[in-house]
């Protein structure tokens, strides 16, 4: 065998194979990719950080300068540069140069609706397990922040479909996720209207940000395949209570979980380290749940609910409380060795009473 027999076949046309492999060496690049990596370019947003850490947006053009109370940076000392150089304006100043970040956009993009934060967003594309080339369901899309992270978790492949009630706000969320990726997204469908209205099936996820999920159980089930998973973003507890207890009692899901996430920033010079002065404390519970398969009836959870979950009045015995404080009008009715007396002071503590008692019931 000859060596020019031996030598590994060449490439000179596109293989169907390879076009049909994300990623492959004939494949588009992906949705935004373009305005992601390489040296600035025309439309390119780059954020420019002066020394107090203020933080400017500009979308480069030939020609143009972004003007300042600390003078002019021309958008054509940054044409053509990589990512992370400094410049510096006409009255001395130095500006780092970056592309923004999803986090820097999100929260700093026009606003319709209030958007869903970036830790909540991490938190949702993470518990609600969405994967590339999934199928999504969008419920309230309020101005596009959460759809941007949805779109770039499932990718060209997948597809999400978004319900929003309010045009206005559908308008502002579809320009927003436009500008982010550079264009419409192949996978993104806006709808005006609301998720009752939906025939969607064999959806892989649902995701609803909305006042009342609750409303739209039965139509969640319906779309979602057995496994799936419905995550719900509330505000409140009185809603959180709410769409738990209407999972629970729909009979095609497993049993919700329940949680929220607080983010608190650390100060770090050297050896002085503490935390942050300020917080994103709480923004909104989320709620997830799997889709059972029809015709399955979920197990039973065991758990031991406390008696005034159920309606029943505590116990004042093993509340802690004295008969008269509890409106017990029989005070044989309860043995006085088992009712610590109650100290009649501001600084007295029910709760260590009461602990004690559970600890001894």
């Amino acid at each position: 065998m000859s060596a020019a027999d031996s030598a590994p076949p060449t490439v000179d046309a596109p293989d169907s194979a390879l076009e049909a492999v994300p990623g492959g060496p004939y494949a588009p690049p992906p949705t935004g990719l373009t305005h992601r990596r390489g040296p600035f370019t025309k439309g390119d947003r780059v954020q420019l950080t002066d020394p107090k850490g203020r933080l400017h947006t500009v979308v480069l053009e030939p020609g143009k300068q972004f003007h300042t109370h600390r003078g002019a940076v021309e958008h054509d000392a940054l044409l053509g540069r990589p990512e992370g150089i400094v410049v510096t304006s006409t009255g001395g100043t130095d500006y780092l140069a970056l592309r923004p970040l999803l986090v820097d956009f999100v929260l700093s993009m026009p606003r319709g609706a209030t958007v869903v934060y970036p830790k909540d967003a991490a938190q949702i594309i993470t518990y609600a397990d969405i994967f590339p080339g999934a199928r999504v369901l969008e419920a309230g899309v309020g101005s596009g922040a959460l759809s941007c992270s949805l779109l770039r978790a499932i990718g060209d492949a997948g597809r999400l479909v978004s319900y929003e009630r309010r045009e206005d706000f559908a308008a502002v969320a579809q320009r927003n996720i436009e500008t982010f990726f550079g264009g419409p997204h192949p996978a993104h469908t806006i709808r005006v209207g609301d998720l009752l209205e939906s025939r969607e099936r064999d959806i892989d996820r649902v995701i609803l940000d909305m006042l009342a999920p609750w409303d739209v159980i039965d139509t969640v089930s319906a779309a979602l395949l057995p496994g799936g998973v419905v995550c719900a973003y509330v505000a409140t507890t009185t809603q959180l209570s709410r769409v738990v207890e209407a999972l629970r009692g729909h009979g095609t899901f497993a049993e919700p979980a329940a949680f929220e996430t607080m983010m608190r920033n650390w100060h770090v010079e050297g050896l002085a380290v503490r935390p942050g002065h300020r917080m994103v404390g709480h923004t909104g519970f989320l709620v997830t749940a799997r889709r059972l398969a029809d015709g399955v009836t979920p197990p039973v959870r065991r758990r031991r609910p406390a008696k005034t979950g159920l309606g029943e009045a505590p116990d004042p015995a093993v509340a802690g409380l004295d008969p008269a404080v509890a409106g017990v009008t029989d005070p044989g009715a309860v043995p006085a060795a088992t009712v610590p007396a109650v100290v009649a002071s501001s600084n007295s503590d029910p709760v260590a009473p009461a602990a004690e008692g559970q600890a001894e019931a």
